[in-house]
């Protein structure tokens, strides 16, 4: 629903734009500039889904040797002690457990496919033990927060999105995303927890995130102390080793548990090339949308009056182009890829804006559609504090996005 509205403003607003730069500056051209522009960018957007195949074969088929090599199962009784603190109203050894664990591996693995059917049992495992079925319970509310905060390992999407768009170094960004989606993540658990009076002085849940705020903290005083070129090889190098090591990784795990990693790759890359398909018309629809309403000075003016407000409060114009990559991220996953795809298409991949809207697109997962599939699933209707904690992790992301861009990725 609110991506159709907000489709339908990019061409209502576009044909208004062109009707005032026609009857106000004499422009009659501005119609077929703009026709011209739909066109050109529905063969990009061919062409974008068309060279997504193979990169997206590739890595999928590579995360299904991870999934049958029992990589997911490894990360679930990983983090399963920690999960014990964080989720008391739920037993041990309660169905829920196994099936949330699961879902958030598969999360963490960047398994979407995954992860769906598993979050879905664990809410619905998770409804069994709820009392009144029509209110969301504090460890649904906690499940959903920590699924919208979209911590992920592998922005596999990402990387491919930017391959496909002739970045340097696609992976360039993934040491910056882990970062801000664990900003992200650490910002949702700890707005929760004062809802939920969660007790984090646990010893096993201290352990943890001093643990991770350590890692990070110590990530970002190394990288601080780097200059921009000595920066941008070492983030080259850590990107290019945890990526190659993690496929090692489940080749080994394949070797070691006797899994068939050949034919796992295969049936995951068959997956790789149906969603490329898959994506074909919703890129067609978002990137023509945005073209007609770049291309009509819509979207000029808009970046204006943003850029304007924002700079009241400090915000620098860098920002801005990549700001509708942000604010369309809660709202909608292909709405937000489009707006990530044309920020790098204007910009470049390799500019600042260009990653920093990659980095706004893996910083947080979409909050109003995981709520509104996972709730309805169960019949949850009243969803409480579930939609205000998942807001203030997504603009906690968004703020560490800008943060991690300027420290990685100075402009200029």
């Amino acid at each position: 629903m609110i991506l159709n509205v907000v489709w339908l403003f990019f061409f209502f607003a576009a044909f208004l734009a062109c009707v005032v730069q026609w009857l106000a500056f004499g422009d009659a051209a501005i119609f077929s500039r703009v026709l011209q522009e739909s066109f050109g960018m529905s063969k990009t957007a061919f062409e974008i889904a068309l060279g997504l195949t193979g990169v997206l074969t590739f890595w999928l088929g590579i995360m299904k040797v991870g999934e049958k090599a029992g990589a997911v199962a490894m990360l679930a009784r990983l983090v399963d002690p920690l999960f014990r603190r964080l989720f008391p109203g739920i037993p041990a050894g309660h169905p829920a457990a196994g099936a949330m664990l699961m879902n958030i591996g598969a999360n963490m693995l960047g398994l979407d496919n995954a992860a769906t059917p598993m979050g879905l049992k664990a809410m619905q495992a998770m409804q069994e033990l709820n009392p009144d079925k029509d209110t969301a319970s504090d460890a649904q509310i906690l499940f959903l927060v920590l699924n919208a905060s979209g911590l992920t390992l592998i922005p596999v999407s990402i990387m491919t999105y930017r391959a496909q768009l002739g970045a340097a170094n696609p992976a360039d960004v993934f040491l910056p995303i882990l970062l801000a989606t664990f900003f992200s993540t650490l910002a949702g658990l700890l707005v929760v927890s004062c809802f939920q009076k969660i007790q984090l002085r646990h010893p096993v849940v201290l352990a943890w995130l001093l643990g991770l705020c350590a890692a990070v903290s110590g990530t970002l005083w190394y990288f601080a102390r780097l200059t921009a070129a000595e920066m941008s090889a070492a983030s080259a190098f850590v990107s290019g080793f945890v990526l190659f090591g993690i496929i090692i990784a489940f080749l080994s795990l394949a070797v070691w548990r006797r899994v068939s990693a050949f034919e796992a790759f295969i049936e995951g890359a068959k997956e790789g090339f149906n969603t490329a398909i898959m994506v074909l018309p919703y890129l067609v629809a978002i990137l023509v949308g945005i073209a007609v309403f770049r291309a009509s000075g819509g979207m000029d003016l808009l970046m204006k009056g943003v850029a304007t407000a924002l700079g009241w409060f400090g915000v620098p114009a860098d920002v801005v182009p990549a700001l509708p990559t942000a604010l369309m991220k809660p709202l909608s996953g292909s709405g937000a890829r489009g707006m990530m795809i044309d920020a790098m298409k204007t910009y470049g991949a390799d500019s600042f804006i260009g990653r920093l809207a990659c980095m706004f697109q893996g910083a947080a997962d979409t909050t109003f559609y995981i709520v509104a599939v996972y709730f309805g699933a169960v019949g949850v209707r009243n969803t409480r504090y579930t939609i205000p904690c998942c807001l203030v992790a997504d603009a906690v992301g968004v703020m560490a996005a800008i943060a991690i861009a300027y420290l990685f990725f100075p402009p200029g």
